[in-house]
């Protein structure tokens, strides 16, 4: 299949470097790139990255392309991407962090694309759609949103609770790493907390992916409370949840449920882990393994990590490629 990525920030650069390190049998050919900034700067954040190291390859721009490996992707430099000739594309990956709007959501399909895979969370979007939790509901769907990486840890997480036992309700607070949407310096935001220096304190935030469970998993609505609290790493969040369990299971049967669950999207481990030991790896959640915690009655802790960058570009390929 023929991808185009709008939008060379952070997943669009990680998911075109997964598809030439470990994703490079996907079947995925990126037929062109677009950003607004200017291509030898892009070249030189993809190949120096600060989180993943330097790209194990070559990369070079010019003439109208960056080349990696040897391979020469076109790249596109304009902010609507409505007018480049798009017809050879199966599918846009929508990177951009702007598609919050059908009119910019649709660009991709204006070019020709046959579909558009938006990068997170988007109302302009036809259906929102999370591998291991609600991957049926794409259907023949133009426009679909990946929801967020919060949100690709999660619902598969309680897709599986609530088919083995029944979810009565719960609590989840993701520790997440800084982001873009922080300043460095305490800089005037809407939000006070987050106008405060991201890399120098613990923030305490909101997070959308517990309205988006509303979306992907209808039938828990209202059952599944969150918050944020934003801490100074670079990579690698993780998922605290607490949760009621209708079944009353004891550790044994949700550590066997979990267990069974492991695969592409949902990993454990049984090693007393720290974030960066995460780091790069392609499951949506590891759950932790001696982090599990039972009380008699059904109510668990279960508290997994994530690398929302890299996970979450391995959901984009997937999805890529299932909606192809």
């Amino acid at each position: 299949m023929r991808i185009a990525i709008n939008g060379f920030g952070r997943i669009g650069r990680t998911i075109v470097r997964a598809l030439f390190t470990s994703r490079r049998d996907s079947g995925v050919t990126i037929a062109a790139i677009n950003d607004i900034a200017a291509a030898d700067l892009c070249a030189y954040l993809f190949e120096y990255d600060s989180v993943f190291g330097p790209f194990p390859g070559t990369v070079s721009v010019g003439d109208g392309a960056l080349t990696i490996n040897g391979t020469a992707i076109p790249f596109y430099h304009g902010d609507d991407i409505s007018t480049f000739d798009f017809g050879d594309v199966d599918l846009v990956l929508e990177c951009t962090g702007k598609a919050n709007s059908r009119a910019v959501a649709e660009r991709g399909l204006r070019a020709g694309a046959r579909r558009v895979l938006i990068s997170g969370p988007s109302a302009a979007a036809d259906a929102t759609v999370v591998l291991g939790a609600n991957e049926g509901a794409a259907g023949d769907y133009p426009i679909v949103s990946n929801a967020s990486c919060t949100t690709n840890a999660l619902a598969p997480l309680l897709a599986v609770l609530d088919s083995a036992f029944g979810v009565d309700h719960g609590h989840m607070t993701t520790i997440h790493c800084y982001t873009s949407s922080q300043p460095m310096i305490d800089t005037p935001r809407g939000d006070f907390a987050r106008s405060r220096a991201g890399a120098l304190s613990m923030v305490p935030t909101t997070t959308s992916a517990t309205a988006l469970i509303d979306t992907v998993l209808p039938h828990l609505t209202g059952r599944i409370t969150g918050a944020a609290v934003r801490v100074p790493t670079a990579s690698v969040s993780a998922v605290d949840l607490i949760v009621q369990l209708h079944g009353k299971p004891d550790h044994a049967a949700i550590e066997a449920a979990l267990r069974g669950a492991v695969g592409p999207v949902l990993g454990w481990t049984d090693r007393p882990l720290v974030s960066t030991d995460l780091r790069a790896r392609p499951e949506s959640l590891i759950i932790a393994g001696p982090e599990l915690m039972v009380q008699p009655g059904g109510m668990a802790r279960i508290f997994g990590w994530y690398d929302n960058e890299w996970g979450f570009s391995n959901r984009m390929i997937d999805m890529a490629i299932r909606l192809a």
